[in-house]
C-alpha cells in the first residue's frame, strides 16, 4: 500500500465526502434523529458509559509519548516498529483533540440538548444552526471530540495493526452509536468527528512511521 501522502486525490475525495455527508445530515437527519433519540431511548446508563471510552485517550496519548521519549533519552533506544505505532497513535489523538477545540469555537453549534448554564439546544428551544466564532461551552457540539479521538486511534490501528483491524472498527462504531443513542451529539457532529480523527491518524502514520 502506498503511503497516504502519495495519494492526495484520496484526501480531496475524503474531504468532499465529509462535506457532503455533513451537509446532508444537517439538512435531513440531525433534527429528526435527535428528537427520536430523546423521546424513545432516554439515554440508557450502559450506553452512556460507552461514550466515556474516549475519556482516557488524551492522557494515555501523553503518557505514551513520554514513555517513548524517556526510552530514547535515557536508554538510547531508537523507536522500532511498535514504538513508531505508539508515537503515531499518541500524536493522532493529541492533534485531533487540539483541532476539534478550534473547530468547535469556529462553528459555534448548539448541542442537541441543554447540558450547561441553560444553553440553548434543539430539544429545549429548537435552537439549530451555527453561530460562527461564538465561543462558550453551550456552542461546542460540532464536531464530536470523542468521535475524533476514537477515530484517530482506530485509523492508526487499521494502518499499522491489520490483525486487529476489526477491533478498531468495532470500537469506533460502538462509540458513534452511543453518542447518537444518548443524544450527546447530532449525527453530523459524529460524522465530522470521525473524518477529523481518521485524517489525523493517517497523517501521523505518514509522519511518524518509517518501518
Amino acid at each position: 500500500m502506498a503511503p497516504p501522502v502519495r495519494q492526495p486525490h484520496r484526501a480531496w475525495l475524503a474531504l468532499a465526502s465529509c462535506v457532503l455527508l455533513v451537509a446532508l445530515s444537517i439538512l435531513f437527519v440531525d433534527r429528526p434523529a435527535s428528537t427520536w433519540s430523546h423521546e424513545h431511548l432516554g439515554r440508557p446508563e450502559l450506553v452512556n458509559r460507552i461514550t466515556h471510552l474516549a475519556d482516557p485517550l488524551p492522557i494515555g496519548a501523553t503518557l505514551g509519548l513520554a514513555g517513548v521519549a524517556i526510552a530514547v533519552a535515557f536508554c538510547g533506544k531508537q523507536p522500532g516498529r511498535h514504538s513508531q505505532t505508539l508515537i503515531a497513535a499518541s500524536l493522532a489523538i493529541i492533534v485531533a483533540a487540539g483541532i476539534k477545540e478550534q473547530l468547535k469555537f469556529l462553528f459555534g453549534r448548539p448541542w442537541p440538548e441543554t447540558w450547561t448554564s441553560s444553553n440553548p439546544s434543539w430539544i429545549s428551544d429548537h435552537a439549530f444552526g451555527f453561530h460562527f466564532a461564538h465561543g462558550g461551552t453551550g456552542w461546542e457540539s460540532f464536531p464530536s471530540g470523542h468521535m475524533a479521538e476514537v477515530a484517530a486511534l482506530a485509523a492508526v490501528v487499521w494502518l499499522r495493526m491489520p490483525r486487529i483491524r476489526w477491533l478498531s472498527i468495532a470500537m469506533a462504531a460502538l462509540v458513534a452509536a452511543a453518542l447518537w443513542c444518548t443524544d450527546y451529539h447530532f449525527v453530523g457532529d459524529i460524522v465530522a468527528g470521525a473524518f477529523l480523527g481518521v485524517a489525523c491518524g493517517i497523517g501521523m502514520v505518514a509522519v511518524a512511521c518509517r518501518s
